[in-house]
């Protein structure tokens, strides 16, 4: 799908997003540079897969310090996590590395991967993700999110998936 074709299908599920558009970014770092123009919680989306090829794709706040050597355990993965490739991200989720986003789950016709919403960047009324694309950055509530992504066939697992507390640091929408 393209960014339009996303907005549409928001739009018919009734969900309020807004979208900024801005040169391509492709790291967290680069996104920092838009702090203060978009509020809510910033993101990070992590495409991983564990030892028997179970597809996870896991979204936490920007600055969430994430165990990969033991978040399958957090998580009741089979064996540990490694990155998919970019490859296997454009044939499952439709994007390419630098525009992950639980926005893509509308690819993942056959459901084949676990969405994990880390539970502190839930604590965020409005959340930012690209639309598909990593030259624009949409705004989202955190429960049109859920509604979005159950409406592509994916129940979002909502977990702490971090070892600290991110949220404490992270809970001014302001930024």
């Amino acid at each position: 799908m393209t960014p339009p074709q996303l907005f549409a299908a928001l739009d018919a599920l009734g969900i309020a997003h807004g979208t900024v558009n801005h040169p391509p970014l492709f790291t967290v770092e680069q996104s920092r540079a838009l702090r203060g123009k978009i509020p809510g919680g910033h993101t990070k989306n992590l495409f991983l897969r564990d030892k028997k090829n179970a597809l996870y794709l896991v979204v936490a706040l920007e600055n969430a310090e994430i165990e990969l050597k033991s978040l399958h355990r957090r998580l009741g993965a089979n064996g540990r996590f490694s990155f998919g490739s970019a490859d296997l991200l454009r044939e499952v989720l439709g994007v390419v590395p630098g525009a992950v986003t639980p926005f893509a789950a509308i690819n993942d016709t056959q459901a084949r991967v676990t969405v994990v919403l880390d539970s502190g960047m839930m604590e965020h009324e409005t959340l930012n993700y690209h639309p598909l694309d990593n030259t624009m950055t949409t705004s989202i509530a955190r429960g049109d999110l859920v509604k979005f992504l159950e409406s592509t066939g994916h129940m979002p697992r909502i977990e702490r998936i971090t070892g600290k507390d991110e949220a404490a640091g992270a809970a001014d929408d302001s930024e």
